[in-house]
């Protein structure tokens, strides 16, 4: 076999940790100080003021400056730039000077939506901190992976983030992938008892794990021996933690919108411009100032910056109701969810399983009261308790469910604490109400080897000593456990008293024992189990989220259907689905075992008529997203685990448990839970809604506005007129008083009906129909009556300064009243409250204010070339400019009797 070759990685990595591979494990124990139970507290706490927090090197976020500097690569700013320097030129030194003053207003207001937007997505990522099982002062506590220092004792198990430089201790099953590292896609097998040469490339240290990989399978302990920048990673400044995401889709898109209206724009202002002179109608300098006109009317500058911040506030109010949002794009695609499909533990149910009965082999039957993870209460058959005599009757399977187990429950300071899977936690609790506890079964049972579960064995093993022999422990699945019962142990029986319990609501396993393989080695890999004894059925209950069934009912009201996606037994799934209002039958249920023989062609059928699906293996919940997905169904799905990482990454929209949920499928998801409650998903589609909308009023208002500007120089180069606004007014309406008031609508509330509206179709464009309607009207009707205005000015005997001026004044109330209208595409703005969006109304008097005091004060006058309006004027422009309302609750009216005609 060839030599690995040494990567630039392994360069690095030598200079970190080939020390702590080389030497002997009492050695580096030695070295780093720490001890099997851990550091103290103040131990720690010392390690951390010394060597830092345990953060990876990161880019460092944009600086103020570079942020402002920013604002001006676009070239909207170039033409600007290049107006400013004619208009200097020719000797109009005032032009020049606003439009330099609007570009500098502009990259301020610019910088401070996206210094706010940095702010709000850092503030998001500090609720996304990776947590980390550490042993201090011989307690086994979960604390933040940033505090860990060298010398700590961690703890990890398959869906864990490698948090930092770690020895190996000890280790079972565990594979590592490292692909982040050293390329290889394969997961590694690691050995806590490997040795090697000092000069061994990094793929093939077996005892140690680095900052960045990824546990597979298994478990281990180890030492930490470098944090932050001192790890091998870190070493090579590689952010290898960091959260994906990047620019959102939609504000990409939009982005893109505008350079190509600006490159268009350029081209036909420069046409339009040569034409003008070449047919004599108007001077080269006039001209110029039509070509710049048009271009500032057209071209939405603001929008990208507009969606950025929308898209910020959605996070921060999703973030307010327990949801998230990792990527950006999520908030987007929120508004078109269809189908969840829900796992069912921990989300639909409370994840606090709990012991309530137990089958023997020979038909006996044991209640168990207590509730949760406290191990208070009694074993009763029938309704007497158990005594001593009888408590010994279910020894064997008490013992059996300690030993092969990987949870903790621990008494400390008169309460009661607890780590790892709640099946395991509920199996000891159960356990500790007849007298047997973990450590003293581990002491007298020592364990030598161990077949780790995993979801597609359905089972998991521990082979322990008894005396001078090994015996094999098993528990998991009955369908899977029961087959490797002796032939004459009775498994038909069995099978059906377990379909019994799961009928009943009850997540059944079973448990068993037997001789192990002779001659088993704590190196070797065991075989699967058989000719095992049956010790007994465990039925566990978790009860149901008090909120779930109305959040499925509120979520079916609003058009998203809710599957089940479960690895129970499928008389359990139907049980509570009963209870959930998603299933009543038995032939509504769909099982693992259904999915293989269908045939593929079937399988999106299936998908579209089935809402439980039950002892599913994680491959195939990707093939359900998958199948679903091809039907149309724009996906969410929720996963909490390793192998959920496909199915969450295939779907739409990933969503991942944030308390229960593994560091791999938090990465792999766009939202994240806080309390991994299903109603918060439900929440979590209310506000993404509300922020869509509220995406597309923003859109809606500034395209409309821009189009009514371009609709008055058009016309104006059709007739032959002046220019109506100059470029200094067409900029001041769109950047300073259209720029306020787009920022304000991003804070618009729901109106209400979020939750029973149906969702907008997946593939639907921002510019459908409704929005290019709507644009069109209004535009057309605000450049019309506008155009009409400077002409009646003029016709009248109005200098071209004075005719500018109403019309700018009538620019600015249609701006103002047309915001109303742009609240809601449906709802009548007549019905919706100015009281109900404080922020908006800020904006609407702040942006109104600020034009009447450019109106009256001097600087204004000689800016923007405005002059004072009188009482008969303000009441023409009030009643040229309150029309829009009724205009566009005109066009509501008619679509909504368009649609109620095609429905």
């Amino acid at each position: 076999m060839a030599e690995p070759k040494a990567t630039a990685f392994d360069r690095v990595a030598s200079a970190a940790d080939r020390e702590w591979f080389a030497m002997p494990l009492p050695a580096v124990l030695d070295a780093l100080g720490g001890t099997a139970d851990g550091l103290g507290d103040d131990e720690a706490a010392r390690r951390l003021a010394e060597h830092g927090p345990n953060i990876l090197p990161r880019r460092k976020p944009p600086t103020l400056f570079e942020i402002l500097l920013r604002q001006f690569r676009n070239p909207l700013i170039y033409l600007l730039g290049i107006a400013a320097g004619v208009s200097i030129a020719i000797g109009e030194v005032k032009d020049a000077a606003f439009i330099l003053g609007v570009v500098i207003i502009n990259a301020i207001i610019g910088t401070v939506q996206e210094v706010r937007a940095e702010r709000a997505s850092e503030a998001l990522q500090k609720l996304l901190r990776i947590r980390a099982a550490v042993r201090r002062s011989g307690r086994i506590l979960e604390v933040d992976a940033e505090s860990l220092v060298p010398g700590d004792v961690l703890y990890l198990e398959s869906g864990n983030r490698v948090p930092a430089d770690i020895r190996l201790i000890a280790a079972k099953g565990l594979e590592v992938d490292e692909s982040l590292l050293t390329g290889e896609s394969v997961p590694v097998l690691k050995n806590a008892d490997w040795s090697g040469a000092p000069d061994t490339v990094l793929a093939d240290r077996l005892n140690m794990l680095h900052a960045g990989a990824m546990v597979s399978t298994g478990r281990c302990h180890g030492m930490v021996t470098a944090t932050g920048a001192e790890t091998a990673v870190g070493r090579l400044a590689l952010d290898v933690m960091q959260s994906g995401g990047g620019r959102p889709p939609l504000v990409e898109r939009m982005e893109k919108f505008t350079h190509r209206i600006a490159l268009a724009v350029l081209f036909a202002a420069t046409g339009i411009a040569v034409m003008g002179v070449a047919l004599g109608r108007y001077e080269i300098t006039e001209m110029f100032m039509f070509g710049i006109a048009l271009a500032v009317s057209a071209i939405p500058e603001g929008l990208p910056v507009a969606l950025t911040v929308a898209l910020a506030i959605g996070t921060t109010r999703m973030a307010r109701r327990g949801v998230i949002v990792r990527r950006l794009a999520a908030v987007e695609g929120l508004g078109s969810c269809t189908l969840i499909a829900s796992d069912k533990t921990g989300t639909l149910t409370c994840n606090e399983l709990t012991v309530q009965q137990v089958r023997t082999p020979d038909g006996r039957v044991f209640h168990v009261t207590g509730e949760g993870f406290t191990p208070e209460g009694q074993f009763f058959e029938g309704d007497t308790p158990i005594g001593p005599d009888q408590q010994a009757a279910l020894g064997d399977l008490a013992r059996a469910v300690t030993l092969c187990n990987e949870a903790e429950l621990l008494l400390r300071e008169n309460t009661w604490v607890w780590r790892g899977d709640p099946t395991d936690v509920a199996l000891l609790t159960m356990a500790c109400k007849l007298g047997w506890n973990r450590e003293a079964s581990e002491e007298r049972h020592p364990e030598v080897n161990e077949i780790p579960f995993e979801p597609e064995r359905q089972f998991a093993a521990t082979f322990n000593r008894d005396g001078e022999e090994v015996r094999t422990f098993v528990k998991g699945a009955p369908e899977r456990v029961l087959t490797m019962l002796a032939p004459d142990e009775g498994a038909d029986a069995l099978l059906a008293t377990a379909r019994d319990m799961a009928e009943a609501g009850y997540r059944v396993l079973a448990v068993a024992h037997g001789p192990a393989p002779a001659d088993l080695a704590p190196s070797d890999t065991p075989p699967a189990p058989e000719s095992l004894t049956c010790l007994g059925l465990v039925g566990m209950i978790d009860p149901l989220r008090p909120d779930v069934r109305e959040a499925i009912a509120e979520a079916q009201d609003a058009g998203v259907k809710t599957v089940m996606v479960t690895g129970d037994h499928p008389l359990t799934a139907l049980a509570i689905a009963r209870d959930l209002g998603l299933a009543t039958r038995v032939d509504e249920v769909i099982t693992g075992a259904d999915l293989v023989a269908a045939p593929p062609e079937s399988l999106p059928d299936l998908i579209s008529r089935t809402r439980v699906f039950a002892r599913v293996a994680p491959h195939q919940k990707l093939e359900i997203v998958n199948a679903a997905r091809a039907t149309g169904h724009f996906v969410a799905v929720t996963g909490d685990g390793i192998n959920d990482a496909p199915a969450l990454k295939a779907a739409n929209i990933g969503v991942a448990m944030g308390k229960s949920g593994t560091d791999v499928a938090r990465e792999a998801a766009e939202l994240v839970i806080s309390d991994d409650h299903f109603g918060t998903i439900t929440n979590g589609i209310e506000e993404g809604r509300i922020a869509y909308n509220n995406i597309r009023n923003v859109i809606y208002l500034l395209i409309s506005t821009g189009a009514a500007e371009v609709v008055l120089v058009t016309l104006a180069l059709l007739f032959g007129s002046p220019i109506p606004l100059l470029p200094v007014q067409l900029l001041w309406l769109n950047l300073v008083t259209n720029g306020i008031q787009d920022v304000a609508l991003a804070f618009e509330p729901g109106i209400g009906d979020e939750r029973r509206s149906p969702p907008r179709p997946p593939r639907e464009s921002i510019f459908n129909r409704l929005m290019i309607e709507r644009t069109l009207v209004a535009a057309l009707f605000m450049g019309i009556v506008g155009f009409g205005l400077f002409q009646w000015c003029l016709a009248a005997g109005w200098s071209e300064a004075a005719a500018r001026n109403a019309l700018l004044m009538l620019m600015v109330l249609y701006e103002n009243f047309h915001l109303m209208n742009c609240r809601s595409e449906t709802r009548s703005a007549f019905l919706m409250s100015p009281l109900r969006s404080p922020v908006l109304m800020v904006g609407v008097v702040a942006a109104f204010s600020i034009h009447v005091a450019m109106t009256y004060l001097p600087i204004g006058n000689r800016l923007l070339t405005t002059e004072p309006i009188d009482g008969d004027l303000w009441l023409v422009l009030l009643a040229l400019s309150l029309p829009i309302l009724l205009i566009m609750e005109l066009h509501k009216l008619s679509w909504a009797v368009r649609q109620r005609r095609a429905a």
